[in-house]
C-alpha cells in the first residue's frame, strides 16, 4: 500500500450528496425514538471504522482495549510507505545516473575503435562505470521491491482487521450498549435540557411551505460531515501515502456552496441571520411585523432577482452541460441550479413570513 490512486466518481459524489443524509437522519431519528441519545450506536461506530478504522478508533469508540491492535499495523503501513517513498527516490536517481552511463559507453567505444590517445583508459572507465550503474539501479529496485511487499503484506493485514470488525460490529454495539445500561442502573446522572429558540408558527396554509423548509434545511446541514470526512482522507492521504488527491478541494467547496443557498431559507425560518437591530428588538411584537412588512420589499426584491439570474445562470450551464476546467472535471450545472432552487425556497419562506406579519399587524393573529 505504497499510494492511494483512488479518484472519487462523479456518479458516487452525487449520490453520496442525496444517501448520506438520508441514512444519518434515518440513525438519528431511530436513536431519538429509542431514546438512545448518549449512548454507543451503529451509525457512529460504522463512521468511525470508515474514517478512522485503521488507527482502531472504533474500537475506543466503544471503550474496547482491542483498539490497540490496529496502532502497530498501521505503524507498520506508515514506515513501509516511507521506506517506498524513499526507494522511488533512489530507483529514479540509479536509473538516471545508468541512462547517462549508457550513453557515455557507445562514445569511448567508437573513440577505442579510432585508436585515439586515451581512447583505452576512458573505454575501461565507461565500462566499469556503466556496470556500476546496473548494479546500482538493480540493488534500488531489489530494495523497492521488498519495501513494496513488505507494505502490501501491513496493508492487507489492516485490510484484514477492518473487513472483520465490519461484520463484529453490531454485535460490539449491543455490548456496549448493554454495558452502559449497566452503569447507568447504578449511576445517578443528571441531564439537563436547554431549551431551544421557539420557532414562529406560519399560518395554515403555509405550514407545507415550512415543512419543506424544516427538511431541505436539516438535508443539507448533514452535508458537514461529509466534509469532515472528506478533508480526513485528504490529510491521510497526503501526509500517510504520499497521494494527494485532485478532488477533494474542489468537492468540498462546491458541496458548500450549494448548502449555503439551499440553507438558507431554513436560517430565515429560524431567524438566525444577522440583523441590525438597534430600534427593532426595542419595538413590540406589533411594531416589529410592521417593520418587517415595510422592509420586505428590499427582500424580495433581492430574492426576485436572485431567482431570475441564477435560473439563468443555471439553464445555460444545463444546455452546454458545462464541467470545471480542473483535472478532476466535475459538472457545474447542478451546483448552479441550486442557485434558483435556494431563491425559490428564501422566496415562499419569505411569503410565509409576510403573511404572518400581516396577520400580525391587523390584529388577527394573537
Amino acid at each position: 500500500m505504497p499510494s492511494l490512486t483512488f479518484v472519487l466518481p462523479h456518479w458516487l459524489y452525487w449520490s453520496s450528496l442525496a444517501v448520506f443524509p438520508l441514512v444519518a437522519a434515518y440513525f438519528v431519528y431511530r436513536e431519538r425514538a429509542q431514546r438512545g441519545a448518549g449512548r454507543p450506536n451503529l451509525f457512529l461506530a460504522y463512521l468511525f471504522l470508515v474514517t478512522a478504522g485503521f488507527l482502531g478508533m472504533h474500537r475506543f469508540y466503544l471503550k474496547s482495549r482491542w483498539g490497540f491492535v490496529f496502532i502497530p499495523f498501521f505503524i507498520a503501513v506508515l514506515w513501509t510507505s516511507t521506506q517506498v517513498r524513499d526507494g522511488r527516490e533512489a530507483v529514479s536517481l540509479a536509473r538516471s545516473q545508468s541512462e547517462h552511463a549508457e550513453r557515455l559507453l557507445p562514445r569511448a567505444r567508437a573513440d577505442a575503435g579510432a585508436s585515439k590517445q586515451g581512447a583505452a583508459d576512458r573505454l575501461a572507465k565507461a565500462e566499469a562505470d556503466a556496470a556500476a550503474a546496473r548494479d546500482n539501479l538493480a540493488a534500488a529496485a531489489h530494495g523497492l521491491d521488498r519495501a513494496s511487499s513488505i507494505s502490501r503484506i501491513a496493508g492487507l493485514l489492516l485490510g484484514l482487521a477492518i473487513v472483520g470488525d465490519a461484520l463484529l460490529i453490531p454485535g460490539l454495539v449491543r455490548r456496549a450498549r448493554a454495558r452502559e445500561t449497566g452503569r447507568a442502573a447504578t449511576d445517578h446522572e443528571i441531564i439537563v435540557d436547554v431549551p431551544a429558540t421557539p420557532v414562529k408558527q406560519p399560518l395554515a396554509p403555509f405550514r407545507p411551505v415550512d415543512w419543506l423548509v424544516r427538511v431541505t434545511g436539516e438535508f443539507v446541514a448533514y452535508w458537514s460531515v461529509l466534509a469532515v470526512m472528506a478533508y480526513y482522507y485528504e490529510v491521510v492521504a497526503r501526509y500517510v501515502f504520499n497521494s494527494p488527491t485532485n478532488w477533494v478541494h474542489e468537492s468540498m467547496f462546491l458541496m458548500f456552496g450549494m448548502q449555503y443557498m439551499l440553507a438558507g431559507a431554513y436560517a430565515y425560518r429560524d431567524e438566525t441571520h444577522v440583523r441590525v437591530d438597534i430600534v427593532y428588538s426595542h419595538l413590540s411584537e406589533r411594531g416589529r411585523a410592521i417593520c418587517d412588512i415595510i422592509t420586505s420589499a428590499f427582500f424580495f426584491l433581492f430574492v426576485g432577482t436572485m431567482l431570475v439570474a441564477g435560473w439563468r445562470f443555471a439553464s445555460d450551464a444545463m444546455a452546454v452541460g458545462e464541467s470545471s476546467f480542473t483535472e478532476w472535471g466535475i459538472q457545474y450545472w447542478p451546483v448552479k441550479l441550486a442557485i434558483p432552487v435556494g431563491a425559490a425556497l428564501l422566496l415562499l419562506q419569505g411569503l410565509s413570513r409576510l403573511m404572518r406579519d400581516v396577520a400580525t399587524a391587523t390584529g388577527r393573529l394573537r
